[in-house]
């Protein structure tokens, strides 16, 4: 599985609850449902630590090919005119009027695991 932690940070006319919105919209458009591979996600306001108050989402990809095929190798990712249509329509229409950079360029980290609770699969 390759899991993708992405850092979102406010526009200073953005309000959590804005954002709180927009991500129901995304999740009752199904704007997720169909990214392929893509087989669960998060998405949270920090509590404690370095990003509290600040949001973040986790996505679950179901294999590093399955990533690779949506995004492409690690070394050579696609361009934003291949992004999956429900991906673009997330990041242009919903988040990009309230973050504080394009959303294509926010702070992220893709990581391939290495462990984790063996039926991780089922909680989709």
């Amino acid at each position: 599985m390759v899991v993708s932690v992405h850092h979102y940070e406010l526009s200073e006319s953005a309000t959590p609850s804005e954002f709180r919105d927009a991500v129901n919209e995304a999740v009752d458009r199904g704007l997720f449902e169909n990214v392929p591979g893509l087989v669960d996600y998060r998405i949270g306001r920090g509590i404690r630590g370095d990003r509290a108050g600040r949001f973040a989402a986790v996505w679950i990809y179901e294999s590093r090919e399955a990533w690779a095929d949506v995004w492409g190798p690690a070394d050579d990712p696609v361009t934003r005119t291949d992004y999956p249509d429900e991906w673009l329509t997330w990041e242009d229409e919903l988040l990009d009027p309230l973050l504080s950079e394009d959303p294509d360029a926010i702070e992220y980290t893709s990581y391939e695991l290495v462990a984790g609770r063996a039926d991780m699969s089922e909680s989709r």
